[in-house]
């Protein structure tokens, strides 16, 4: 019922502005002009608070973090013997910040991953993937994104 009343106003609405004198025209653009901008401004506020809830930037992150990037890395390095880092993040990971590193090895394709806890520079976790687990990590990443 409130719909077809709000439908029926629309249809008043719009045939009091048509066939009418030029200060009732004036009205009825400004009346719509209001509502437009009314519109425009809820959406930009929408806009705002959804990117508000965007994921934290690295130096976001590297301000809570008291392990620094280098120091993960070592800690990291440690439990790759002969490793090296071939990519490394600041990230949230179970509402823990976490250091995160691939370390890559000569003779095999196979990357280590070393998470390291960025407050207090414990070891969380080290998982070996191969690369068809690189490959479904990267694809589900997309999917993402």
């Amino acid at each position: 019922m409130a719909k077809f009343k709000k439908v029926s106003a629309q249809r008043n609405h719009s045939s009091e502005c048509r066939n009418t004198s030029e200060q009732q025209t004036r009205t009825c653009v400004e009346r719509d002009m209001k509502i437009t901008i009314g519109s425009a401004v809820a959406a930009l506020a929408f806009v705002f608070l959804c990117s508000a809830d965007a994921a934290p930037s690295q130096e976001q992150l590297a301000k809570e973090a008291k392990i620094t990037r280098s120091e993960a890395e070592r800690i990291a390095l440690s439990k790759v013997p002969d490793g090296r880092v071939s990519s490394g993040e600041l990230e949230r990971e179970h509402g823990a910040l976490i250091w995160s590193f691939d370390i890559a090895k000569a003779g095999t394709r196979d990357i280590n991953e070393v998470q390291v806890d960025a407050k207090t520079g414990k070891v969380v976790s080290v998982k070996t993937e191969t690369p068809k687990d690189q490959a479904e990590e990267a694809a589900a990443d997309k999917k993402k994104k």
